[in-house]
């Protein structure tokens, strides 16, 4: 099992979902088979860096892509289905923003990251980078786990259900778009992520 997170707008490594994730690899000894970069404005850049990282893992690990796993949260998910296409690896996405296109061009202007407080600038040109790099249909389905929340107060988890149609997915009946109670789906995510197959439930 190796695995990339890639956090969401304005995020970081700091988020509570990353350092869970961080604290499982740290505690087993599988610490060379983790990723969890912090992530620039441009989407471009963004992918240029999960691919370098991805490459790096395989390369370190002696693995094949099938052994990789891109966990996404909300436009971390954007870019994880997106490499996840181009690598033939599995992916995990939880409140995926799925049409980020359409969904950051709301958010062109000056921002500050949500656990340093540091400036960040989302450019208008990064609205047609996410444009270009937009996946029209996902291509096998049974390589993703999909956790959409009811609740999610930014996205439409419908959405997501419908474009990520023949995927595995969770549906989590309310919690919220930072999907606080991950932790309770953590073990579903490892065991994706270690090739067992998920039941697509409610819960």
């Amino acid at each position: 099992m190796m695995m990339l997170y890639l956090h969401g707008f304005r995020s970081s490594p700091s988020s509570f979902k990353a350092r869970l994730l961080d604290d499982y690899f740290s505690t087993h000894g599988l610490i060379e088979r983790w990723r969890c970069p912090q992530l620039p404005a441009s989407p471009k850049q963004v992918v240029d860096l999960a691919r370098a990282q991805a490459q790096e893992l395989l390369q370190t690990c002696h693995e094949t892509p099938q052994s990789l796993t891109i966990v996404g949260s909300s436009l971390g998910g954007y870019y994880a289905i997106a490499l996840a296409e181009e690598l033939d690896c599995r992916a995990v996405l939880i409140n995926p923003a799925v049409h980020a296109a359409r969904d950051l061009a709301t958010q062109v202007g000056e921002h500050t990251h949500y656990h340093s407080n540091e400036p960040m600038t989302f450019e208008p040109q990064y609205v047609d980078e996410l444009a270009d790099m937009a996946v029209p249909k996902i291509t096998k389905p049974q390589r993703y786990l999909l956790i959409a929340a009811t609740g999610d107060e930014l996205l439409d988890w419908r959405e997501m259900v419908k474009f990520m149609d023949g995927a595995h997915q969770i549906i989590v009946p309310g919690s919220d778009h930072g999907l606080s109670d991950f932790e309770k789906y953590m073990p579903r995510v490892l065991a994706f992520a270690d090739g067992l197959t998920p039941s697509s439930q409610v819960d």
